[in-house]
């Protein structure tokens, strides 16, 4: 397996009727990425398989899938608590303001005024928009992905620049 970057789309969570389809939990419930035909890799510690998808459908707040060589019960119970990966390479660029969550991991967040606040450390999913949890060693922010917190996000030099609202920081 090369070594490039593995993204995590969600987790296999469960079996579906008996013909060897999944249950995904996906991460971004509203991600497109998987599809019937792509190439995805499984991983569950060290462990990894590549597997190609044979069928891709959503049900209720999962994806039901199935991958080639797993067409029974059994098979697709010895799958459930991997995660389901893709390599870097196989995502679509992100458009000129967009950014993957996955890839605000370890930016430092300062303000406009230039004070540091810390690390993310996790990007969570809200109903409304995205969170950044950012962290100190004594200290964490919850720091909404929105257009008037988010002032710049400086890719090269993994910084996330904010204008906090009023009370975000206290």
């Amino acid at each position: 397996m090369a070594s490039e970057a593995l993204i995590a789309l969600g987790e296999i969570v469960t079996t579906h009727a008996t013909r060897g389809e999944l249950r995904v939990r996906l991460y971004n419930p509203g991600s497109t990425t998987v599809i019937a035909g792509r190439r995805v890799v499984l991983r569950r510690g060290d462990e990894t398989q590549e597997r190609r998808v044979v069928t891709c459908r959503p049900h209720k707040h999962q994806l039901l899938l199935t991958l080639e060589n797993c067409g029974s019960m059994s098979e697709a119970e010895a799958l459930v608590g991997y995660e389901l990966c893709v390599r870097e390479s196989d995502l679509p660029p992100p458009a000129p303001h967009e950014i993957y969550c996955y890839q605000l991991i370890g930016m430092t967040v300062v303000t406009a005024a230039g004070e540091e606040l810390g690390v993310v450390s996790q990007v969570i999913q809200t109903g409304s928009n995205d969170v950044c949890v950012v962290r100190t060693e004594t200290r964490e922010h919850l720091i909404p992905l929105i257009d008037n917190v988010i002032r710049t996000i400086d890719r090269e030099r993994r910084r996330l620049v904010i204008d906090p609202l009023p009370g975000l920081l206290d």
